[in-house]
């Protein structure tokens, strides 16, 4: 448990009680360190991180949430959740039937200007706003969006077997390690062969490349604390900082600075262009 404020990402009373296909926070939360304890809700849910990193577990696997991301994690799916260094974000919750096209399975969500506007918009409503009038238009508006969202690849999948499970937290105990996959195999009782194997079947990763995915979400989370590329390097056990900004970029497609100055930038720009809602728009 985090040493921070703990944060009741939820409603007051059951939010699936709520008659609305959509419920949102109508107050943003900034604070350091806070962790929601395993819980589950009929109602899917998004969090949307505006400023900081967000963690969210469940038994298959961790998403890690960068700023101007999204978690959206289905209904009826136990989950636990919590906030590294300084957090704002936004929280809503969606009936099931909200529209057929949203996602199925827990999965970290890029967002757009566009989507980053109506989600501040829409948690400002009432709970129980009108039906039928422009919070309903707006929400439309918001499900188009969040349906054509697109999906970030920072997924940490955890495997179900005991064997691979021990393998996965001692690596996460120990992210710097040096072991090898050849020594990794004995070490939980099984062949190099075997385990490769049952890896690529029980996660869809190989290990080489679940390592890397685990050093992205370590990364992440420290870089957005203020930590240097190389000191985070070297805690990784990279040998400079080159190393480790090579495999960062062959994951995410960016260098770590780019990469995240690009997501903490872009609610800015969004900002500073203006975008209008639809109900905005002057005739």
């Amino acid at each position: 448990m985090s040493s921070g404020a703990i944060i009741d990402l939820t409603l007051p009373g059951d939010v699936d009680n709520v008659p609305r296909s959509v419920v949102a926070l109508s107050a943003k939360s900034v604070t350091k360190g806070w962790e929601n304890a395993r819980h589950q809700h009929h109602k899917a849910q998004l969090i949307y991180s505006v400023r900081g990193i967000l963690n969210c577990e469940i038994e298959d696997g961790v998403w890690i949430v960068p700023p101007q991301c999204a978690i959206w994690i289905p209904g009826d799916l136990p989950h636990s959740a919590r906030g590294s260094g300084e957090t704002e974000c936004y929280c809503l919750f969606f009936e099931p039937n909200a529209a057929p096209e949203l996602p199925k399975t827990c999965c970290t969500i890029s967002v757009s200007p566009l989507l980053h506007e109506l989600l501040l918009k829409v948690a400002s409503f009432p709970v129980l706003y009108a039906l039928g009038g422009r919070e309903d238009r707006l929400i439309a508006t918001l499900l188009d969006e969040l349906v054509e969202a697109s999906v970030e690849d920072l997924h940490l999948p955890m495997p179900r077997d005991p064997r691979l499970r021990r393998l996965a937290e001692m690596m996460l105990a120990d992210p710097a390690g040096k072991t090898s996959k050849a020594a990794w195999g004995p070490r939980i009782g099984m062949s190099e062969r075997s385990m490769s194997r049952l890896l690529l079947h029980d996660i869809g990763m190989s290990f080489g490349r679940w390592r890397r995915q685990l050093h992205v979400i370590l990364a992440l989370q420290r870089l957005t604390k203020g930590e240097s590329v190389q000191t985070v390097a070297l805690e990784l056990g990279y040998e400079n900082a080159s190393g480790f900004v090579t495999m960062f970029r062959k994951a995410t497609g960016k260098p770590p600075a780019r990469y995240l100055s690009d997501r903490t930038n872009r609610a800015e720009r969004a900002c500073a262009q203006g975008i209008m809602l639809p109900d905005e728009i002057p005739p």
